[in-house]
């Protein structure tokens, strides 16, 4: 216990800037790794007491929430990390009054709505289905009166204390939604569990930092922080239609039980390498921040954040493609096999978004976040034109939507990042495509090995998993060895760098 002790506290974040990034970093993926495996195993055991219906409703009310949270986000918190000025509390009370307002906002637009988007999204049982869009909204209702210090969490790359209260919330939702669900099992279950994690949260913020607010508000702060949100509101209204639009169309057009299949599969298959990679980048948008005016340093943490991403995204991302079958029937059951292929093209597709997150923060970084809006805009222009037809009109189903938005991440949207990158930081697009390609190879090697040796393979579909991932891991580490010590690739001296910082 002592050792654990001094582990936790040697890992707190402290030091110049490089080791408060890997500190924040390994607590940010601590996090995020425990947290969403919590949130899947949740989804596996609630997918077997609920079924796919049930599922597909709620799936309709985190579409309504999430959709009117886009529309309302004025980028407020990211306006904060990215000013230079270490001390924002001058701005804290503004950010808190807004956030009451825009939570109140949301609640009620919800409340009244409901019927609506229900009968508009929902095939049938739409009362069920508004009754629990007003659950899911006092969501934003009692996260608006958190307490706007949390800031310095990001700001200050205080990434133990963010770990506290998101976790906090993540285990009061597992404990509610299951226990619920044990007992009456129904999709309210999965509802109350969201609302007990926002509850939990609520009183973390005011136990994990000291600020206390008070309704004192500036039109100057106000001014001054929409102003640099603005873009970020049209990117997120971007960002909810091309990431969330799909899931809108599949429940308007193809029902809530193809919804529940589609989102399952979009959750198993983006989750392992989005969620790790989101790690990085959500650390890296404060430290990019504090670089923005130093192009050098800022091009050498762009380069060494993108070779890190790739390399823990590209392996999981191939390996869940491969492993799905069998990832499906061991979990899920027979009911849920409908979302096989659709896992299987999201898998690239998480890929592509986990690498994807690396060009974001430089964007916000640099005070450019109109790029997002523009590049969000130009996705949502491509996905429209083409979901339909290949979605409806030629019959492909939801594998159809999953490969609309896979296809148009492979072009035109990431050569469109790595042009932009390029120029923004003066750096080869070659270099930047090379960082992608080694850890491509060393998975598309490991895949090829996998499958080979599952189609080999006559077991139980539980040991043909294990086996898969034992195979799997141990090619991929291989081929990463090889590709590092012939082509200089530099990933075994980052993760050296990473360890040395994390001792520190």
């Amino acid at each position: 216990m002592s050792r654990l002790r001094e582990l936790l506290s040697r890992l707190i974040p402290s030091g110049g800037t490089t080791e408060r990034v890997v500190k924040g970093a390994i607590w940010a993926m601590g996090q995020n790794a425990f947290g969403r495996a919590l949130q899947l195993a949740m989804l596996v055991v609630l997918a077997r007491l609920i079924g796919p219906q049930q599922i597909g409703l709620v799936g309709v009310a985190l579409l309504a929430l999430s959709g009117i949270q886009k529309f309302t986000d004025v980028g407020l918190n990211a306006a904060l990390v990215q000013d230079e000025n270490e001390n924002v509390d001058e701005h804290l009370n503004t950010v808190w009054i807004l956030e009451m307002a825009r939570g109140l906002l949301i609640f009620s637009v919800l409340y009244a709505a409901a019927p609506f988007i229900a009968n508009l999204l929902s095939d049938n049982l739409i009362g069920e289905t508004t009754t629990l869009i007003r659950v899911i909204g006092l969501s934003p209702l009692l996260l608006g009166f958190r307490n706007p210090g949390m800031v310095y969490f990001q700001k200050n790359l205080d990434f133990h204390k963010q770990f506290v209260y998101r976790v906090g919330g993540d285990i009061a939702t597992v404990v509610v939604a299951i226990g619920w669900a044990l007992v009456e099992p129904t999709a309210m279950s999965l509802a109350a569990g969201y609302v007990a994690a926002d509850v939990v949260r609520l009183g973390g913020s005011y136990l994990l930092h000291e600020y206390r607010p008070n309704l004192d508000f500036s039109r100057e702060s106000a001014g001054k922080l929409i102003n640099y949100g603005k873009w970020i509101t049209g990117s997120s209204i971007l960002y909810f239609l091309y990431s969330e639009g799909d899931d809108a169309f599949v429940s308007a057009f193809l029902g809530t039980a193809s919804l529940a299949f589609y989102q399952y599969a979009y959750r198993f298959s983006n989750a392992p390498a989005t969620e790790l990679t989101s790690v990085i980048s959500s650390v890296m948008f404060p430290a990019f921040s504090k670089l923005q005016n130093d192009t050098a340093q800022l091009r050498d943490a762009f380069r060494k954040t993108l070779r890190v991403n790739a390399f823990i995204s590209a392996p999981v991302a191939f390996g869940i493609a491969v492993v799905a079958p069998d990832f499906v029937q061991v979990f899920l059951g027979d009911q849920w096999t409908e979302m096989i292929l659709p896992m299987q093209i999201l898998a690239g597709y998480g890929f592509l978004r986990a690498l994807g997150q690396t060009f974001g923060p430089i964007w916000k970084a640099t005070g450019r976040p109109d790029i997002l809006a523009k590049l969000g805009g130009l996705r949502v222009l491509l996905i429209a034109v083409t979901i339909y037809p290949v979605t409806v009109m030629w019959g492909y189903g939801i594998a159809g939507t999953a490969a609309v938005v896979t296809v148009i991440y492979i072009f035109p949207m990431m050569p469109i990042d790595i042009y932009l990158a390029s120029s923004m930081l003066n750096i080869s697009p070659f270099e930047t495509v090379r960082e992608m390609g080694y850890p491509i190879v060393a998975s598309t090697v490991m895949a090829g090995v996998v499958w080979y040796v599952d189609s080999a393979l006559q077991l139980p579909s539980i040991a043909e998993l294990v086996i898969n991932i034992v195979v799997g891991a141990v090619v991929y580490v291989a081929m990463v060895a090889l590709i590092d010590r012939w082509f200089q690739w530099g990933i075994s001296s980052n993760i050296r760098g990473i360890v040395a910082s994390a001792r520190r």
